[in-house]
Order: C-alpha cells, then structure tokens, then sequence
C-alpha cells in the first residue's frame, strides 16, 4: 500500500493533535511540518508533539518544506478567517497540493466569502488539485449529519440542531474564544469585534439550504454570555461567579415559508450537558441524540480520515456534501 504524504501546516492545539494522528496511521506518512511562529520554525517536530526528536524540522513555509520532501497532501490548520488564511491557500496551491483544512469559513464559503470562494475554487481547478474544509461544526455535525439523514425522509419540514458542551474538557483556545472569564462589559465587546464566538454557523445555514434547493430569504445570529454561577478554575482560567463561563449562539435562517433551520451552540466551562440533538420535523419525524462527541478529538479524526477521499475527488474547492462518505480508514 503506497503512503500518502501529508505536510502538516500549523502546529497550534488542533494542528499537533492531527499531526500526532497522522503518524498513527498506516497509510499516511508525515513528510513535513511548516508554522510561521519564529519560536517553533527550526524545531524538531517530535519536541513539539511529545519531546521525542522525530528528525523532521519545522519550517517556515510549504516551499522549504517541499525543498526537503516530496508531499502529496496538505493538513492545514491554523487560522478560521479567511483574510488570515486566504493567502495560505493559495500558497499551497501553488506549490500542487491538495488540501484538508479545518478553517471554518472555507468550508462552505459561496454564502458569506463568494468571491473568495470563486477565486480557490479556480485557482485549485488550474493545480488540478482539491481543497476540503471540514471539522466537527462546521463540516459535521450541523450540517453534513443532518443531510444525510434526510435520506430517509419523505418530507422536511423544519431542521432543530443543538450542540451543548462541557467546554472544560476543551483546549484553552476554544475555553478563550467562548469568553471565559471576561466581564460582562468585554465579554460584549469582544463579541462586537467579530473575533470571538463559534465560527461556522453561516456556514453550516449555506450547506443545508444550498443542498435542499431553499431559498434562503433572511439570516439572524445572537449571541449571550453563559454565567457562572459558582467560581471555576481549569487548566486555563479562572472565572468568579456572575462572570462569562461560556456562551449561547444561536442561528436562525428562513425559507420563504418561515423559519426553517435554527442552530443553537451552547458551550460553557463545568456544563453538565454534554451532547448533540439534532430533530427533523417531516415525514418521518426524527430525534436523534449523540453523546460523547469531544470537539478536539472529533475535528481531528474527520480532518484526519478525509484525507483519502481529498485524494480521490475531482479539483477544485469541495465540500463534505460532495464527498464519498468519510470514514476510518
């Protein structure tokens, strides 16, 4: 069986976790590691991961790395707003390779970025090369998931998807993106400078209403701080009570008819609900609840097991919609 060999670009939480699963699997081999962070570029990747040198050495861009190595994939994880990783992208592109990313806002960009959109979509199509974005939300669980359930489905109606989670068993970056431990005062105007909060609703609204052949006629987010109500400390911050622990997102998107789909994301320090519901409304009507997704682990098995069928799929920027089912394997 030959190897697929996978550059592992960004090497924060979510990048050295896949990086460490990618060099669990026998069919894919890790052949390089890029980061733009001065203080990891020149390291030893293995000290990075878990202080074992593993003779690969972190570089600054996919050009040094591909000096050293030739490379088949890229797993780009670093940034979830397309200004900032736009132009990595391309970079990649460029140098003819595909591409799995867990950015949220590429992975169905045609609703809020549709001329960048456009532009990696060519700019992949003239590499002969495919992009994928994909995570555990967006790229799953609220909006993949829920389509292929419809397949089973006479009639729909109306789609409620809810994810709640004990953001205390996540990384200190999603702990610091949900607003833990602001006060009230910063929590709001964190949440007005657009850089806090879940990234990827719009994004899972567009899937959904663009593959159901629904007109999507207005769009409306909310967003409220969770409040602790006894003092938390984990690994990361502590928070009083009365102060941000979390927040409570909520999407709404209407169809000629009404309201069709309402996302609520929900995550906050020391939650004692932990799961995914997601109800279909039609004919049949279905409830289904899933417990036990952790974010972290999940983003970087989907971004990781994705990888064969980015290999497999035409060029140009797709879509899990547009995927062979992902599996193991």
């Amino acid at each position: 069986m030959k190897k697929i060999r996978v550059i592992q670009y960004g090497l924060g939480p979510i990048g050295c976790s896949t990086a460490r699963a990618i060099l669990s699997r026998d069919n894919l081999k890790l052949v390089g590691a890029v980061d733009v962070d001065p203080a990891k570029a020149g390291k030893d990747l293995g000290h990075l991961l878990d202080g074992k040198k593993l003779g690969l050495k972190v570089v600054k861009t996919v050009a040094e790395a591909l000096a050293k190595t030739k490379a088949d994939v890229v797993m780009h994880t670093t940034n979830s707003y397309f200004d900032l990783f736009k132009g990595q992208i391309l970079e990649i592109l460029k140098a003819g390779l595909d591409i799995v990313s867990t950015s949220e806002e590429l992975s169905f960009p045609w609703l809020a970025h549709p001329r960048e959109a456009k532009a990696i979509d060519a700019a992949a199509k003239k590499a002969g090369k495919t992009v994928l974005a994909t995570g555990v939300n967006p790229g799953f669980l609220m909006d993949s998931l829920p389509l292929f359930l419809t397949a089973i489905s006479e009639r729909v109606d109306r789609i409620e998807i809810s994810r709640i989670q004990n953001a205390s068993l996540r990384r200190g970056p999603f702990q610091k993106k949900i607003g833990s431990g602001l006060t009230k005062d910063q929590f709001k105007a964190a949440m007005a400078q657009g850089r806090m909060a879940h990234v990827g609703l719009v994004q899972s609204v567009g899937m959904i209403f663009d593959t159901l052949g629904k007109k999507l006629v207005k769009y409306e987010e909310k967003i409220d701080p969770v409040l602790a109500q006894k003092a938390i400390k984990t690994d990361f911050f502590e928070v009083e009570p009365g102060q941000p622990c979390g927040l409570n997102q909520v999407a709404r998107a209407y169809d000629e008819k009404g309201e069709f789909l309402t996302l609520t994301f929900i995550a906050a320090l020391d939650s004692n609900v932990d799961e995914d519901r997601i109800k279909i409304s039609g004919q049949p009507n279905l409830n289904v609840v899933l417990k036990g997704t952790h974010g972290d682990v999940a983003t970087r098995s989907i971004a990781v097991n994705a990888i064969r069928r980015v290999k497999e799929a035409a060029p140009g920027l797709v879509t899990m919609r547009d995927l062979p089912i992902v599996t193991i394997g």
